[in-house]
């Protein structure tokens, strides 16, 4: 008897790479205000939303974010809220910890989103979630990653300051 599982194999992998979607390839990159390479990774900064794509295993500390917020708040400014989706098109780690020291600088994130294309992007998020005072939003497509995260910033700007 023969075996199929490396046809399977193939086959899952062929499907997840087409479903996998970079910030380039969709139309709504056309909105892009500022793009910023780092050794790390690459940030796309749009009208109140930032999206990572951090490099094949990197491990992404509090040194890399600092410079990441520091860009966001020249880029949007620090008086609007932001939404950060992180698109994980490669496997890296995230030092999950490294939040606390997010809240301790008195960063503050609105909407904080994942897009995962495998089981290894969804299963760090557990470990984040342990650290990140609010919710992490899971989405499995970009674009709807990118609606959902626009939708929301929309409803906040329309909230009246007291």
């Amino acid at each position: 008897m023969v075996s199929n599982q490396p046809f399977s194999i193939f086959l899952t992998n062929y499907l997840f790479l087409e479903r996998m979607q970079r910030v380039r390839e969709i139309a709504f990159f056309k909105n892009i205000r500022e793009i910023r390479e780092y050794e790390f990774g690459v940030f796309y900064f749009f009208d109140g939303l930032v999206i990572s794509e951090i490099k094949e295993g990197v491990v992404f500390n509090w040194s890399m974010a600092q410079k990441a917020i520091d860009a966001a708040y020249e880029v949007i400014g620090q008086d609007r809220p932001i939404a950060y989706i992180s698109n994980r098109i490669h496997d890296y780690s995230v030092v999950p910890t490294d939040w606390i020291k997010f809240y301790t600088h008195r960063h503050k994130l609105e909407l904080y989103s994942v897009v995962a294309y495998n089981k290894s992007g969804l299963a760090s998020i557990i470990l984040e979630k342990m650290f990140f005072r609010n919710n992490i939003r899971q989405f499995s497509d970009l674009e709807t990653a990118i609606n959902w995260s626009l939708s929301k910033i929309e409803a906040k700007n329309e909230q009246p300051t007291i």
